[in-house]
């Protein structure tokens, strides 16, 4: 069960103001790397969404990843669709895609469930490396990002477009925690810890199932089109089982079925993985280790060894109270 409380609230306050003044500060590369963390939070929450609440460990979020970039980028380099336009069709797209696999899953689970998930994504990645039409391996230029001139901002602006990235990973968030505080969302706990029961109550499970990835699906057509504007250009590669498994790393390490804590592996991953490639050309061994330790330490992601350390400290110690002045009477006289 899902519970929004006061540690979590904080933890992604902090976390999100953090990358916002670092923001502030840095210069033009390390807000990149503030969009990049953006970007993967948005996509890691809708990862978890999934996997850490219903329990489909899903390897095609890759896929919806890139789904959402794609039809950002068609729509706007090619179709000259305004961008204000395109991001929700994005968005919609993403959790079209995300229906039809959960749909189609829904009876499947364990290995099985991983596989046809890996197989959808798969798809959708030869179908783009294929399609010259949409750059084929070469990939797509031009993409354009939202105009906000007319609210006074310019999202060309590297820092303007950190700090939107990191409003739209806050609403992801939101969104996620919501969908988990409502029925639906305790619905799907239940599905995830006794599927049967579930059934045997009569329960209708793929419609959840199938709703719970359209949900996941949209957000990650997001978190697509959060990176699509962020470079201009799309890749086959963001639909690649890679992709998918890198961000289940991310939930992994962040702290699986806790929502804030794959935003907290998001920024961990993305800043790691930028201080030690300048030190290593063995980076990904390095990463490797961080994950290895931080599983062996209790399997339970950064985030919730924190979130365990804090709230046992929080904890009262309990007061001894006095022996009764009967019994020491009586063992007095013993």
């Amino acid at each position: 069960m899902f519970f929004q409380t006061r540690i979590k609230t904080a933890a992604i306050v902090i976390l999100l103001g953090g990358l916002a003044i670092y923001a502030s500060f840095a210069g033009y590369y390390g807000r990149e790397l503030v969009i990049d963390a953006a970007a993967l939070i948005i996509l890691a929450i809708s990862l978890d969404l999934v996997a850490g609440y219903g329990g489909m460990v899903s390897l095609c979020h890759g896929a919806l990843f890139g789904v959402g970039a794609y039809v950002f980028a068609s729509m706007t380099a090619i179709l000259g669709v305004n961008p204000w336009l395109a991001l929700p069709v994005a968005v919609c797209a993403g959790a079209l895609f995300g229906f039809v696999v959960g749909a189609v899953t829904a009876r499947t689970s364990g290995i099985f469930f991983i596989m046809a998930t890996l197989a959808f994504g798969e798809m959708a990645y030869v179908y783009i490396f294929e399609n010259r039409a949409l750059g084929g391996d070469d990939g797509m230029s031009g993409v354009v990002r939202l105009d906000a001139s007319w609210l006074g901002v310019d999202l060309n602006n590297s820092l303007t477009f950190a700090i939107f990235a990191i409003v739209l990973a806050a609403i992801a968030y939101v969104i996620a925690a919501f969908v988990l505080r409502s029925a639906f969302g305790r619905t799907l706990v239940g599905i995830h810890s006794n599927e049967q029961r579930m059934r045997a109550l009569g329960l209708n499970v793929w419609r959840y199932k199938a709703g719970a990835f359209a949900i996941s699906g949209a957000l990650a057509g997001l978190a697509g089109t959060v990176a699509a504007q962020q470079t201009m250009f799309v890749s086959p590669q963001m639909l690649s089982w890679v992709t998918s498994g890198e961000t289940l790393v991310v939930v992994i390490l962040g702290g699986l079925g806790t929502l804030v804590g794959p935003a907290v592996g998001a920024v961990l991953v993305t800043f790691l993985e930028h201080q030690l490639s300048n030190l290593t050309a063995y980076w990904h061994m390095m990463m490797g280790l961080v994950l290895i330790l931080v599983v062996l330490l209790g399997n339970r992601g950064a985030y919730g060894l924190l979130e365990d350390w804090l709230s046992r400290k929080r904890k009262p110690v309990p007061k001894q109270e006095p022996e009764p002045q009967i019994k020491q009477q009586d063992r007095a006289h013993a």
